[in-house]
């Protein structure tokens, strides 16, 4: 009659103990090592998801969607983002290189150089709390460089190259000699070109087999003067620590309200510049409707003015929101059309 414990195969020593006492001790040894190593999967799954997300954390997803906006915004402007379903592949798979990929590798570099700064501004973040290894960094940087180089190439030569220069300035920007970010005026243009205008002509070359027709071209340097602004209002989020690690931005060298005033004046000026661009194009409604975004954006700016730093992650979601919108009217209203001439 079978014993009561060889109905419980999880108890590794009895079970091996009765089947070694008829004779099969070696075989039930085998059976047992199978749920011993089943207990310990949770454990290793835990491991591995907390790994993951450390990996993600230091990638900044945050800081993702302006390029992936601006790759989905030149993929418009090509005028060929209704061709399914090859178009819509690229488009994801760009807006996945411009954004997780390859700005995620420039974030883990960045965050990388600034351990020091951020163990004063933030110190429970990743790297400076110690919470993820030097060996992981690399790692995780290494991949996602290597898969940004394959995307790139399977999109396009041209977009290869966009995305080698996006590159390079990203590390410029935040590596030393050059460093580009100790400076607002040079770091935040630096950066807008990398991450917005790059990527919106990549998006353009992605679909138009590397052609860059000069009304997606003009449109992505327009918007990314713009868009010096909104890295200008980033800046708002970390005032002190920047003022005590010697980076100059635009809020600790103007002061908080002047910055303020400057971002919403680049940023007017660069969608007013659209507007009359779709007007001359022969685009008046959509000229029309890009100006009620600009006017609807001005009540908005003015709050914003008045507390800056208090009230910037407030205007990220409504004043930048109506910006970027109007990018992507402007892709397909002005630059589409004008892609078939």
């Amino acid at each position: 009659m079978m014993s009561a414990t060889t109905r419980f195969p999880f108890r590794r020593v009895r079970w091996g103990q009765g089947m070694a006492q008829s004779g099969k001790g070696q075989s039930g040894a085998g059976i047992a090592a199978v749920p011993a190593g089943a207990a310990n999967t949770p454990q290793e799954a835990g491991k591995i998801a907390r790994s993951l997300r450390l990996s993600i954390a230091i990638m900044d997803p945050v800081t993702w969607f302006l390029p992936m906006w601006a790759f989905l915004c030149g993929a418009a402007a090509s005028g060929h983002l209704g061709e399914w379903p090859g178009a819509f592949l690229r488009t994801l798979a760009g807006m996945m290189m411009v954004g997780p990929v390859l700005l995620g590798f420039a974030q883990i570099i960045n965050n990388s150089h600034d351990r020091e700064v951020d163990a004063l501004k933030e110190p429970n973040r990743p790297i400076p709390a110690g919470k993820i290894s030097s060996t992981q960094i690399i790692m995780t940087g290494t991949v996602l460089l290597a898969l940004g180089i394959v995307l790139a190439f399977l999109l396009g030569s041209m977009v290869a190259i966009l995305m080698g220069v996006s590159v390079l300035l990203g590390i410029s920007y935040r590596v030393h000699p050059l460093r580009f970010k100790r400076n607002g005026w040079l770091g935040n243009g630096t950066v807008s070109f990398a991450y917005e205008g790059l990527p919106w002509l990549a998006g353009t070359a992605a679909l138009s087999g590397g052609q860059l027709h000069p009304i997606s071209v003009i449109l992505a340097v327009v918007f990314s003067i713009g868009a010096h602004g909104i890295m200008t209002v980033n800046d708002f989020n970390s005032i002190e620590g920047d003022r005590t690690s010697g980076i100059r931005t635009l809020p600790v060298m103007l002061g908080e309200r002047n910055a303020a005033v400057y971002c919403c004046t680049i940023m007017n000026i660069a969608q007013v510049v659209v507007v009359v661009l779709a007007i001359t194009q022969g685009h008046p409604r959509v000229g029309g409707l890009l100006l009620l975004l600009l006017l609807a954006q001005w009540p908005l700016q003015g709050r914003w003015i008045a507390q800056p730093q208090a009230k910037a992650p407030w205007y990220h979601g409504t004043g930048i929101l109506l910006y970027v919108v109007g990018m992507l009217i402007a892709a397909f209203g002005v630059a589409a059309p004008a892609a078939f001439h």
